[in-house]
């Protein structure tokens, strides 16, 4: 038998020492081995080394650092500048034009990495001086480039998505498919609303000024099919050798690395400084992201011995709640642990947890976890905790406030919310695509 109490304990001891400044991986091997210790005794060291060996020889997890070192590599390849400048020429003489092709390059640059803060300080170090030296409204600049960074989270192939597949025990590929018709939905809204902002309040997203001197007709054609191409088939080549069933996660995770390299050479920006740069970035994250996932399995490992499991399935039985208002329990809760930890920690905290509760309860996992990932892209934006934010305050010039980014991304996290309700009310948003394909 567990002890409640103790599993009730748990989540305070946690954010205490979040809150005492301890990095959230080594708080949650701490309380852990804390909770761990009271009621294995010192077999709780042997306890600790099987979850270890369980996310070690855990294949799945494999490919996460060869995502991240297609994204590492893809920022040190010159491509994102190539499509900035691309995307900056075709959206010229549409109003707002620079803040859209900011959007679009994120999008196009997200399903190249899968890593969100990566997407944000890259495209915005090129798009921030740009939108200021031509006039656009800072709340306006600082909301693109925050929820355009975002988008790394709900287009794949994202690490979230490897993440939650391999704590829900579903198909990685079903879960890829399941967020592109909700990913393209939602990047749609961010462009309508630019588009919308930019023609009713032309002030704040001045046009830019066309000159002779940039290019156009076959030479645009050359500069678009040269800077597009090559990455839409390498995300093609990786995303789609998943969905078709061709190779698991892993192996296109490798094949997506690989592409990277070719492409850099193909461009002429690889160089074995750039290249050590990029494993080197690969290593850090990699461990950063790995060490959070065992502390996570470990955590949620004892809470569950504790007695924990039983603790919440008792609340939400005892509550008589319908399958819609757990649902709607179940996500505000992500929501609220996505304002205080990271997203790997609230996926590999809350998944295992309730992952009983929605097989009780009938709630398809693949349909919640897309709204679980919406929340947690949701809760990326939501002030007064956003890891958004602080990115971007990280690369803002000093004129740029916080008030100006507070007040800039409420529009878009208004359309994250639309794309919630809509796959809320229409679970097909996330279930037709994925029952349609063959994959792993």
């Amino acid at each position: 038998m567990g002890d409640p109490i103790l599993s009730a304990l748990m989540f305070p001891a946690l954010f205490l020492l979040i809150f005492l400044g301890l990095p959230v991986a080594f708080s949650l091997i701490v309380v852990s081995f804390g909770f761990g210790y009271l009621f294995f005794g010192p077999t709780i060291a042997s306890q600790a080394f099987r979850f270890l060996d369980s996310i070690t020889t855990n294949y799945t997890l494999a490919a996460i650092p060869m995502f991240i070192f297609m994204g590492a590599m893809l920022e040190r390849s010159s491509v994102a500048e190539r499509l900035y400048e691309v995307m900056s020429l075709l959206f010229r003489r549409v109003r707002g034009g620079l803040a859209l092709a900011t959007v679009a390059m994120c999008a196009l640059f997200a399903a190249g990495t899968g890593i969100v803060g990566a997407v944000e300080a890259l495209v915005g170090l090129m798009a921030i001086p740009a939108m200021m030296r031509a006039g656009y409204d800072k709340g306006l600049i600082a909301g693109t480039i925050c929820a355009g960074g975002s988008l790394g989270t709900i287009i794949p192939p994202s690490i979230v998505v490897v993440i939650y597949a391999n704590s829900a025990n579903l198909s990685i590929g079903k879960v890829m498919a399941g967020i592109i018709l909700p990913g393209a939905l939602m990047v749609m809204l961010f462009l309508g609303y630019i588009y919308l902002r930019a023609r009713l309040r032309p002030e704040s997203a001045p046009p830019r000024r066309v000159t002779g001197q940039e290019p156009g007709g076959l030479a645009l054609l050359r500069m678009t099919l040269a800077a597009l191409i090559p990455p839409i088939l390498l995300v093609v080549s990786t995303i789609g050798a998943i969905l078709a069933g061709i190779a698991s996660p892993t192996e296109a995770a490798g094949i997506g690395a690989l592409g990277t390299v070719l492409l850099a050479l193909a461009y002429r920006t690889f160089t074995w400084r750039r290249f050590y740069e990029a494993l080197r970035q690969t290593v850090g994250i990699n461990c950063m992201v790995l060490l959070i996932v065992a502390g996570g399995t470990m955590f949620t490992s004892i809470f569950r011995v504790l007695g924990g499991q039983q603790l919440i399935t008792g609340i939400v039985q005892s509550s008589d709640m319908s399958p819609a208002l757990v649902t709607a329990f179940l996500l505000l809760l992500i929501f609220i642990l996505g304002a205080l930890l990271d997203w790997v920690s609230v996926v590999l905290i809350t998944i295992p947890i309730f992952l009983p509760i929605l097989t009780q309860f009938g709630i398809d996992p693949l349909w919640f976890g897309v709204m679980a990932i919406v929340v947690i892209q949701t809760s990326y934006l939501t002030p007064p905790m956003a890891p958004a934010i602080f990115y971007l305050r990280s690369i803002a010039p000093p004129e740029m406030g916080y008030a100006h980014m507070y007040r800039g991304v409420l529009p878009f996290i208004l359309c994250q919310l639309v794309v919630l309700a809509i796959v809320a009310a229409l679970p097909g948003t996330a279930t037709w695509l994925p029952d349609r394909i063959v994959g792993f």
